[in-house]
């Protein structure tokens, strides 16, 4: 099953992309094809967002039994959720050439987003910069947990606080979600299928640590 489960995977997000193109109508007031990209870059800044409070997580388990796999753990679930948040930013900024005419427009949701990438980059520069294993990983699960405080933050008080150029949040605040069937089933096979995608590469970059530590030590 171990075996079969990548290529699940991979046929899952086929049949989204796939969906993505031929299946889910155009969003209303968009222009062209730019909907299109909302069902990548929405998943992609939620899986993020979950991969950072794994890194939490994990740091409060490595702060609780000082197991050093779990400092690796936390590690490899940040580098990992960077990545996501850093395509978020991408996909998010072409969406706004084409809706804004730029790909910067100083939307509080672009500042948002790249604050939280300055946050975790900071995180991996830390990491980068303590040479002693110990007090690395110490500062780094403080620093981790910080994060689970910030990051909300950023990602919902931030866009919030004044106008945005952005579309509204798929659950309004009326907590309803004024969406296209089709359109939020393709969101929403997106999301599970890069959140999967997160978990896999998770294990597979934990394991790799943890491989390479055991190599040190030999």
């Amino acid at each position: 099953m171990k075996t079969l489960a990548p290529w699940l995977l991979w046929l899952w997000m086929a049949v989204v992309l796939w969906a993505s193109f031929f299946y889910a109508p155009l969003a209303a007031g968009f222009i062209g094809q730019s909907s299109r990209i909302l069902f990548f870059h929405v998943p992609l800044a939620w899986t993020s967002f979950i991969a950072f409070f794994a890194a939490a997580y994990w740091s409060i388990r490595y702060i609780r039994g000082r197991r050093m796999e779990h400092d690796r753990a936390a590690a490899a679930a940040v580098e990992i959720g960077f990545v996501f948040c850093f395509l978020a930013t991408v996909t998010g900024a072409l969406w706004a050439r084409i809706m804004w005419g730029e790909y910067w427009n100083w939307d509080p949701r672009q500042i948002s987003i790249i604050l939280v990438l300055i946050f975790y980059g900071a995180y991996l520069a830390l990491r980068g910069a303590v040479p002693d294993e110990e007090k690395r990983a110490r500062l780094a699960a403080v620093y981790a947990m910080i994060g689970a405080v910030v990051t909300p933050f950023f990602f919902f008080i931030v866009p919030r606080i004044t106008f945005s150029l952005h579309p509204d949040s798929v659950i309004n605040t009326r907590g309803k979600i004024d969406m296209d069937s089709k359109m939020f089933q393709v969101l929403l096979a997106s999301f599970v299928g890069e959140v999967a995608l997160y978990f896999w590469m998770h294990n597979l970059d934990w394991r790799l640590k943890n491989l390479a530590a055991r190599q040190e030590r030999d």
